[in-house]
């Protein structure tokens, strides 16, 4: 099918008639702002013990310290939506340039802050904003473009974000052998990064005035709902392999980092290979995507061998890197400009609560299956059952991923 690009005018192109294509920079600059959420949610996990150590007198600090790094998650899946409305009613580049600003100053606050429970308040506003700017960001990436380029541009958004989660970790560990506040520094690219962003992108223009359309919920239906299960799929491993590997005798740090970085990127690989199949129907994609992380998760399960487990951790991280972008473009790439925005942020809350309740539901279930890879082994299989469902329950969904209405 031939690929149509979207041009769209922008507001000081308007005035000449001139159209405003988007390119290059506009990519560039959109990708970077998506990886924010991603140093959000890695940059200090390093420094974690350190955080313990200083606030080791504070009543519940055993408890708040890990939720310093997982409020932000949780944020963006119960704001992202709200953010959603804003940029369909109001404006999607004043609400990303606002929310870049707000999201460095909120990110740096615990630089100067001397409580926990401050610090804790200051990473609940990074996840709100957080939640705008990943909105809006793959919100114009699907105003700017279309068709199959429009496909690309998101599995390229996952390949990046996921790349930028191992050097993020790796920065994280580097700038904390200075003291745990010193990462939070790296919060305020985000206020020059706004300034490109003010002269290089604009706001596309509604094509029906008045109330934006609703949105079409029956359409939207399965893909969040099949997304939310995605985020604990995809996340899984990315919170959990270290603690596998620990128990089955790699305690080397270096050892656990490198594995866990070929798991990065397989997942880097399989969204390369999204690129190249968007073509293709959910119906088709998501049985493999979803069989492919079953039989990582359950050789992870069956075996205490670190080789053996690496391959399980390739496997499910090339899957989940298909299956991320091939939910995202079955959620969105059909619906129309006005309805984009809200589209957008409910796959993207969506997809954040996933994540967030990953770590809850494996917990859960390991009390009952007697621990962690047990618990991996039971979210195989129902990846597995997924893979079953999605192929039946889909057959008669025969549109392609890379078709376009808006």
């Amino acid at each position: 099918m031939p690929e149509t690009p979207a041009v769209n005018l922008s507001p000081a192109a308007t005035a000449t008639g001139r159209r405003a294509t988007a390119g290059p920079v506009q990519l560039l600059l959109l990708l970077a702002g998506s990886c924010l959420s991603v140093l959000g949610a890695v940059l200090i996990a390093p420094v974690l013990p350190q955080l313990s150590k200083a606030f080791a007198d504070t009543p519940g600090a055993d408890v708040l310290v890990p939720i310093v790094l997982t409020a932000p998650a949780l944020l963006i899946g119960l704001t992202a939506p709200f953010a959603g409305v804003v940029a369909d009613r109001i404006d999607r580049k004043r609400l990303l340039l606002l929310a870049m600003l707000a999201y460095a100053v909120f990110g740096t606050a615990p630089l100067y802050l001397d409580s926990l429970a401050t610090i804790l308040a200051s990473r609940v506003l990074v996840g709100l904003c957080e939640g705008a700017i990943m909105t809006c960001c793959t919100t114009l990436i699907g105003d700017y473009w279309s068709g199959a380029r429009r496909a690309r541009y998101l599995s390229l958004q996952t390949l990046v974000a996921t790349l930028s989660a191992t050097v993020f970790l790796a920065l994280g560990g580097v700038l904390g052998a200075s003291g745990w506040r010193t990462p939070f520094w790296l919060y305020a690219v985000a206020a020059p990064l706004a300034i490109p962003m003010a002269l290089k992108l604009w706001q596309p223009h509604r094509r029906t005035a008045g109330r934006p359309a609703s949105l079409p919920w029956r359409r939207l239906a399965a893909p969040c709902l099949v997304t939310l299960f995605g985020g604990i799929v995809f996340y899984a491993l990315i919170v959990e392999l270290s603690f596998v590997l620990t128990s089955v005798g790699v305690t080397a740090t270096g050892t656990i980092g490198a594995i866990s970085a070929v798991m990065s990127l397989a997942t880097a690989a399989g969204a390369i290979a999204f690129s190249r199949l968007s073509g293709r129907t959910p119906r088709v994609l998501l049985p493999v995507e979803f069989g492919l992380a079953a039989v990582g998760l359950l050789l992870v399960f069956a075996t205490t061998s670190p080789a053996v487990i690496t391959i399980g951790a390739v496997c499910t991280g090339f899957g989940t890197g298909m299956l991320l972008p091939t939910l995202l473009t079955w959620a969105v790439n059909r619906l129309t400009f006005d309805q984009r925005g809200r589209g957008t942020g409910l796959w993207t809350g969506t997809l954040f609560i996933g994540e967030f309740a990953c770590p809850l539901a494996l917990a859960a279930i390991g009390t009952g299956t007697g621990g962690l890879q047990g618990a991996l082994a039971v979210l195989g299989i129902a990846s597995a059952i997924a893979a079953v469902l999605t192929a039946v329950l889909l057959r008669r969904n025969n549109q392609p991923l890379d078709v376009t209405e808006g």
